[in-house]
């Protein structure tokens, strides 16, 4: 297949997952074109069957937003009939759903039939695709996708309530490749350089936004760091970085504290970790949750969307309500008290990520796709 790949190139869950998933699919010997304003993050184009086409926005002054929708269906009119693809699959309904439509209605005009799938996401749905401005453009572009699917049963669910939606919807969950995982005891996964012997390392990956609640992840450090020698490593950047720069500040653990910004190593980084923190207001699935799973760490999340799919209250980590600081805080102590304890969340952990690889996963998109071509 020749398959066109609509995705936000960000450090964020829908990008990496929509990289990822073409890579593999290139793996495969499926011909996958990336169609995007910049080069995805996770992209190396000395890949094999791999191809990437920037989609510029023309600056003009009649617009006081540029239109990227229009660049975008347009670009996506030139490189389905120069290249002839067999299938687009957009991430996120706003504005890849919309653009792939526009795209193939013109299509449609030079006799071209191209399907197009859409996959959700999170906040296409929960925040920006539920506002009134944007609800009956969402509404549109899910209901007349040749396919949707969505990264939890949680997700679905709200995209059931939201909208008015006439399509089935298949839930195909986020997915890691545990090739890139460094195994026990490897030499990369030394420590010494972050952590004494007697500290535990604490991880929290997030892009900084509000809705990662990045501030109750320093509350929840600064109270189990009384308890229990630890270190925290931020990754990531964004919005938040400076309320937490000043929190840090304001509980005097700055010392403890090490921010590593923005990184391509996630898996090297979280071999370190003893337990991960995911305090999200939201998450229509939690990635980075899995991420650290796969790198047999134990997760302190709270219960809020998809994130009870992924880790399993009382075995891979421990649940709470959005904001529960305090019962967070005693969870990590619970689960970092001792080695053995602690080695007992590690391995649940590691055991179930392995329902989310890469092997489990792709033969559902596939089916997907042959669907919709009717294969």
């Amino acid at each position: 297949m020749k398959i066109g790949i609509v995705l936000y190139p960000t450090f964020g869950g829908s990008g990496v997952v929509a990289t990822e998933l073409g890579l593999a699919l290139a793996k495969q010997n499926h011909e996958v074109h990336f169609i995007t304003y910049h080069q995805p993050v996770r992209l190396d184009l000395l890949t094999k069957n791999v191809y990437f086409h920037e989609v510029f926005v023309e600056e003009y002054p009649l617009f006081h937003y540029q239109p990227y929708e229009l660049a975008l269906s347009t670009k996506l009119v030139d490189i389905v009939l120069h290249y002839n693809l067999d299938l687009l699959h957009v991430h996120y309904a706003i504005p890849h759903a919309y653009a792939a439509y526009m795209a193939q209605k013109m299509l449609a005009e030079s006799g071209k039939n191209i399907p197009f799938v859409t996959t959700l996401h999170g906040t296409d749905i929960t925040l920006v695709g539920s506002h009134p401005s944007y609800k009956t453009a969402v509404e549109f572009s899910i209901n007349n996708s040749n396919a949707v699917t969505t990264v939890s049963d949680s997700l679905r669910n709200d995209t059931l309530r939201l909208f008015t939606v006439k399509k089935e919807i298949d839930v195909i969950y986020n997915f890691i490749d545990t090739k890139k995982y460094p195994k026990v005891n490897d030499a990369e996964c030394s420590r010494n350089s972050l952590a004494q012997d007697n500290e535990r390392i604490i991880a929290h990956v997030s892009n900084f936004r509000p809705v990662k609640r990045v501030e109750d992840v320093i509350r929840i450090f600064n109270k189990l760091q009384k308890e229990i020698p630890a270190r925290l490593i931020l990754v990531g950047d964004g919005p938040e970085r400076e309320k937490v720069n000043l929190l840090c500040k304001e509980f005097n653990i700055k010392d403890k504290v090490l921010f590593l910004g923005n990184s391509n190593e996630v898996n090297k980084i979280l071999c370190y970790s003893d337990l991960f923190l995911l305090p999200s207001e939201t998450e229509s699935f939690g990635l980075a949750a899995l991420e650290a799973m796969a790198a047999r760490t134990p997760i302190i999340s709270t219960n809020a969307g998809g994130l009870p799919e992924v880790n399993l209250n009382g075995m891979t980590g421990f649940l709470s309500d959005v904001g529960n600081v305090d019962e967070m805080a005693q969870n990590a102590i619970h689960i970092l008290k001792d080695d053995k304890t602690l080695n007992q969340f590690k391995d649940n952990a590691h055991k179930h990520s392995k329902i989310f690889t890469l092997e489990e996963i792709l033969p559902q998109y596939l089916e997907v796709y042959h669907r919709v071509l009717g294969l």
